[in-house]
């Protein structure tokens, strides 16, 4: 029995990598076939163009996103400022901030036609663009600057982590050695927060090479638009996939960048966390410049959106809340819950049998999992298209054969495809917070429940399970918010007719009708709070 179990959690286990590993194995197949004349012409002309687009997107997004996280994370760390009870977590919040719904609001402010750019004509008496200069928000600039407000919460949220674990010894060690306050941030706790700082780099560069729609609404050539126009305007699904390829070793290669350039560094902080830091006590203008910088962060990148949002939303509050509303918040509901339950239990099966094994091969299915967070959502689409629409026609002409009437497109064609997808792409997320909970059950547990004569089955059951529930929770809630925001793998795999409240705001704001899409961001917005202040909680009791 026992070793039936084990066999039975082997191979569910790797099964379900294979499962979730699949796209990655079609889109390299496809890409690998004779090229077409297509990509030939992309070759020849745009590609180039494509690819110094997305890397000074990236490397923008980076260099902002360090100006707009660190000094927040460094206050709120090791500063008394008046309102940091309600800073710190308020700092997080542009994160439930879908990327394209701040540019449409951004645009429609700082447009000429906007209300910045009118008010500054009538009170200064210009008549045109040509007697002034006004920086163009549609722009690379401005879609760095919209990126970077929504996404620098990664980089806040993990170098706020590292600067409170790191031990109050080295700063009072390298005050008495002379150094000002200023010089031990530089050189003592940002040295020693660099893997954090790092990681959360790379978190968004994946997710500003990922983004579509403002990218897209700006128009902006970047790889992620190529592979929308090549597959849907060109109908090459060759080129597109060809195209994932790249952004794929690019994601790949800033992945490996990240490990290779920590690859050599190891801290280790006796202290950590058992001491109690002094913080500092700012006043005049540095106490001002803290509080300042900090507020303006929160309001540019939730507060103003927000409240523009909700004057939309109350201005059209009779036309926004029908029952097509009703119908797409459904369809999201649907899909979102699907893929954070298919999730939450591939993160338990996998996490499970690591723990139950205790191997380096047993590692490996979870390894494999996680790599699917790397996916853009279009490139993630087209790998997901490919074995699917295979296993369509597979089960059509196997139905066929036995003289009944084929099927359709079951799979492909339904809502099962991007339930799919959201799972390849998600399930790192869930598989992380499980890992991290089982990670803080002590292996004595383990070994005192079998002394106790449990089976696997039943220390699983009666040990592990009540321990980790508060990890599985926030891996479903991580996952069904990041389905409910998910968009371009919405926008290449839904069915004939189906929306959601992303794609749903995604039309009307493409189309200028932000007003009558406004209640529906809200509630996407809402969606997005809930894992945020759970996790800001989780932070909270882990520092105390």
């Amino acid at each position: 029995m026992k070793h039936s179990l084990s066999l039975y959690w082997k191979a569910s286990s790797w099964l379900l990598a294979f499962l979730l590993f699949t796209p990655v194995l079609a889109l390299f197949y496809e890409a690998a076939a004779p090229t077409g004349d297509i990509f030939t012409h992309l070759l020849n002309t745009v590609l180039v163009d494509y690819i110094v687009n997305s890397i000074i997107l990236i490397v923008g997004v980076g260099v902002l996103g360090l100006i707009f996280a660190l000094p927040p994370a460094w206050i709120m760390a090791n500063c008394d400022i008046p309102g940091k009870k309600y800073l710190q977590w308020l700092l997080v919040l542009p994160l439930a901030m879908p990327s394209y719904i701040v540019a449409y609001i951004y645009t429609d402010i700082f447009e000429y036609s906007g209300f910045v750019q009118i008010f500054l004509r009538e009170s200064m008496g210009w008549q045109s663009a040509s007697e002034y200069y006004f920086p163009d928000i549609r722009s690379m600039g401005g879609a760095i600057f919209i990126l970077a407000l929504v996404l620098y919460p990664y980089l806040y949220m993990l170098a706020r982590t590292a600067l409170l674990e790191q031990s109050e010894s080295h700063r009072l060690a390298s005050r008495l050695l002379g150094c000002s306050p200023f010089q031990s941030v530089l050189k003592v706790s940002l040295p020693m927060a660099r893997p954090a700082i790092i990681t959360g780099l790379s978190l968004m560069g994946i997710e500003a090479l990922a983004d579509f729609a403002t990218v897209s609404y700006f128009a902006i050539p970047t790889l992620t638009t190529a592979v929308y126009d090549t597959w849907l305007g060109y109908g090459s699904l060759n080129a597109a996939a060809k195209l994932s390829a790249i952004m794929l070793l690019v994601v790949t290669l800033l992945v490996t960048t990240e490990k290779y350039s920590r690859r050599r560094l190891k801290l280790f902080q006796k202290t950590a966390g058992q001491e109690q830091k002094e913080l500092l006590k700012l006043s005049g203008w540095t106490n001002y410049l803290a509080q300042g910088w900090c507020w303006l962060l929160v309001i540019a990148g939730f507060i103003f959106p927000c409240i523009v949002l909700l004057n939309y939303a109350i201005d059209n509050f009779a036309i926004s809340f029908n029952t097509q509303l009703m119908s797409y918040a459904l369809n999201s509901l649907k899909v979102a819950t699907g893929a954070a339950l298919f999730a939450v239990i591939t993160a338990c099966l996998l996490g499970f049998y690591q723990r139950l094994q205790s191997t380096l091969l047993a590692s490996v299915p979870s390894r494999v999992i996680s790599t699917g967070y790397a996916l853009p959502g279009n490139v993630l689409a087209i790998g997901v298209l490919i074995p699917l629409t295979q296993l369509d026609h597979g089960v059509n002409n196997l139905i066929m054969s036995l003289g009944y009437d084929p099927v359709g497109l079951i799979f492909s064609g339904s809502i099962f495809a991007i339930i799919f997808a959201y799972a390849v792409r998600f399930s790192a997320v869930a598989v992380g917070s499980v890992e991290s909970s089982l990670g803080r059950i002590s292996p004595s547990l383990d070994m005192a429940s079998r002394s106790l004569g449990c089976t696997p089955a039943r220390m699983v059951s009666r040990v592990h399970l009540p321990l980790v529930r508060r990890g599985i929770l926030t891996g479903f809630l991580l996952v069904f918010v990041e389905s409910m925001k998910e968009l371009p793998a919405a926008l290449l795999l839904r069915p004939f007719g189906f929306e959601s409240l992303a794609t749903w705001v995604f039309q009307y704001a493409s189309d200028e009708r932000m007003e009558q899409a406004a209640l529906a961001a809200l509630l996407l917005i809402m969606a997005g709070l809930i894992p945020l202040i759970l996790l800001n909680r989780s932070l909270e009791s882990n520092q105390r």
